[in-house]
């Protein structure tokens, strides 16, 4: 359960950006949208949703992005560049994309999350030298790195200094013979610190406790499900029951009837072990590629539905980028309202998604603290991430709770809105074309 995440100095947000999914002082109405963990007597409350606005540019996406590096870099335990592409996202593997563009000293990066996982609180930050924007040859380092659990610190790392603090949980989940060697590994902890390796998953996870990290990359591996580009959202599913070559997906199928697909059913043919299945429609006694026969909706829902049932079924936090593409106003609904259901989202799963459908500025469906939104300074190029919720309810300005939010959100009382008009362009090209048809016909 994501509770909170923060970055600075990546791509368009220059200064720090703070995406919380606490619920907001004083916001009422929509409980069923609030869940709940507890940690001895004391509770910690986060929301089940949220959904992201702005205008094309405004930097919505570099706010995915930047969770899905933060994810990429605590998985590899590195912070050099990857081999591969792994996502659309190529600042995962060319970190020197990350760095403001405009900054013309070098700036740190910072990363910052906290987390539930197995009814423990952990919160870890980072921050990295990366050099400044596009210098690929430079010598990274990691200048902070910082682990806490039940907000009480475990390590702190300041460059190639490293503070240990509340080590009793840790001594819970140690490595065999930690509690009798704790002040020598401790020490050899200290002296082989690498300057562009996680002291998280390297020396911690083999000195101190592989089961605390287990648990850490465990959430970002299978719980913190990032989609950074809708239209390049592509899964390999679950896939059970095999008949002959070809497999089944019986809870899929039924999605996808209702969902509105045309096929009688959907397989996945796999011709050998080693090769990826290939989806087809089952069309009579015919299979035909799915991604010929079916509507990019329809493909793009295919898609899509495996995560939505990781998270159902894991408690994980989906994060996608323009959800509602191609996809039906009444289905998008209905997947929205399935997480807003506490008797169905009983595993606290979250649905986070930036959007330009204004049909979720409804009060009646999220609450204040749950719509956020992104603006772009037009003359620093920076942009900068605020709520709903943050406008009080007083004041020409004010989000009062009977507000229709969507039609003030379109006469610009919330910002992070554009106006748009091409038509002088069009003008031109047109008056152009027409003079030299003109000439042409002159001569």
């Amino acid at each position: 359960m994501l509770i909170e995440f923060r970055t600075k100095n990546y791509k368009s947000f220059n200064e720090e950006l703070i995406f919380s999914m606490v619920p907001a002082p004083k916001q009422k109405g929509l409980d069923y949208s609030i869940l709940i963990e507890k940690i001895g007597s004391k509770v910690y409350k986060a929301l089940c949703s949220s959904v992201i606005y702005g205008p094309n540019a405004s930097g919505k996406t570099n706010l995915i992005g930047a969770m899905e590096v933060l994810k990429s870099i605590v998985l590899r335990g590195n912070v050099k560049n990857a081999n591969e592409y792994l996502s659309p996202n190529i600042a995962l593997s060319k970190l020197e994309l990350i760095p403001n563009a405009k900054n013309k000293n070098n700036k740190p990066t910072m990363f910052f999350i906290k987390f539930f996982e197995n009814n423990i609180l952990f919160e870890f930050k980072l921050i990295i030298d990366l050099g400044g924007f596009l210098d690929k040859n430079y010598k990274r380092k990691i200048i902070y790195e910082h682990l806490s659990v039940n907000e009480k610190v475990v390590f702190s790392r300041n460059k190639n200094e490293l503070q240990f603090g509340e080590l009793s949980f840790v001594e819970k989940f140690g490595i065999l013979g930690f509690d009798e060697n704790k002040s020598s590994v401790i020490s050899l902890a200290k002296e082989n610190l690498q300057e562009e390796e996680l002291f998280l998953t390297s020396g911690f996870k083999v000195m101190f406790s592989s089961i605390i990290v287990n648990m850490i990359t465990s959430w970002f591996k299978n719980k913190f499900i990032i989609v950074y580009r809708a239209d390049m959202l592509e899964t390999h599913k679950d896939i059970t029951k095999p008949k002959k070559n070809m497999i089944y997906k019986d809870d899929f199928n039924e999605a996808a009837r209702i969902f509105g697909s045309s096929f009688s059913d959907v397989g996945y043919i796999v011709e050998d072990e080693e090769a990826e299945p290939t989806r087809v429609s089952i069309v009579g006694n015919r299979a035909i590629l799915t991604d010929l026969f079916e509507s990019y909706g329809t493909i793009r829902f295919m898609n899509m539905f495996p995560l939505l049932v990781s998270a159902l079924k894991n408690g994980g936090t989906l994060v996608i980028d323009e959800f509602d593409a191609s996809i039906h106003p009444m289905a998008l609904m209905n997947i929205v309202n399935i997480f807003h259901n506490d008797e169905v989202n009983v595993n606290k799963a979250q649905l986070i998604f930036n959007t330009h459908n204004p049909i979720f500025l409804n009060r009646n469906l999220f609450r204040r603290d749950e719509i956020k939104f992104v603006e772009r300074d037009d003359f620093t190029h920076n942009s900068t991430l605020y709520s709903l919720s943050d406008f009080g309810t007083s004041g020409k300005s004010g989000a009062r709770k009977q507000s229709d939010y969507m039609k003030n959100y379109f006469i610009s009382q919330y910002g992070a809105i554009k106006e748009v008009d091409f038509t002088p362009i069009f003008e031109k090209i047109l008056k152009e074309a027409e003079s030299t048809s003109y000439e042409k016909e002159e001569e």
